[in-house]
């Protein structure tokens, strides 16, 4: 080898190799750095959405409970209304409410009937004011007491199906309306053949009266009112 033949460096001591070397660094780098904030980006969008569904939910549990609120104070102011409505009412008229509750429980009584049962001189003497009042604020079902009534009449005075029909809606017996008698005699369970056999038996035995006088009162308008196959059945079965 001669002296003047210079002795050939590693390529990696050669300048160009590191300027290569530190083009390709700075190029991963900065892909990295895209990437990164590719990734910060796309964390941050979703985070933002949690945030904003959240914050939804968030209001709309807040309103749920503001309404909620808006209603309990409604129905106290509603309860502190009636209290003080109470409060202001006379004596006589809360007076004649009990006394009206009295005869729709016990009696099984009309509102019609109560009414004139508690203004009647007769009666309780009630003023019209307080009556009225009481069958205002009665809450109570008429057409179960008209039932009751027809119950009664139907077992104990052995009455036809249109005779209890016309004592539940008389002025001058239980003052219901048609319709609250039309549904007790509808609903009512009795057997009317049997009740115009009872009739019939009464007729004869107190009354002496014969077979054919004995019909005729049982279906006249007049009389009994029970059907003429209930007639038929009561005279078919007297002894």
């Amino acid at each position: 080898m001669s002296k003047k033949e210079r002795i050939k460096k590693p390529f990696y001591k050669k300048w160009w190799f590191w300027v290569i070397a530190i083009i390709i660094v700075v190029g991963v780098n900065s892909k990295d750095d895209d990437i990164a904030d590719t990734n910060k980006k796309e964390n941050n969008s979703a985070v933002t959405e949690s945030d904003k569904t959240g914050s939804n939910e968030k209001k709309e549990d807040l309103k749920a409970e503001e309404d909620t609120k808006i209603e309990d104070l409604k129905a106290e102011d509603t309860k502190i209304e009636d209290t003080k409505a109470e409060d202001n009412v006379p004596t006589e008229y809360n007076s004649a409410l009990k006394k009206a509750e009295l005869y729709a429980k016990t009696m099984n009584m009309s509102k019609q009937g109560i009414y004139e049962q508690l203004t009647s001189e007769y009666g309780e003497k009630f003023s019209k004011e307080s009556a009225q009042y009481a069958m205002d604020n009665l809450d109570f079902d008429w057409k179960a007491n008209a039932l009751k009534k027809a119950e009664s009449y139907a077992e104990t005075m052995n009455m036809s199906k249109q005779g209890i029909y016309g004592q539940l809606i008389s002025e001058h017996g239980e003052k219901f309306t048609e319709d609250e008698a039309q549904y007790a005699v509808d609903n009512v369970k009795a057997n009317f053949s049997e009740n115009a056999l009872a009739k019939a038996k009464s007729y004869q035995e107190t009354m002496s009266m014969s077979p054919d006088a004995i019909r005729d009162q049982l279906t006249s308008q007049h009389g009994e009112q029970f059907t003429q196959a209930e007639a038929d059945y009561a005279i078919t079965n007297l002894e």
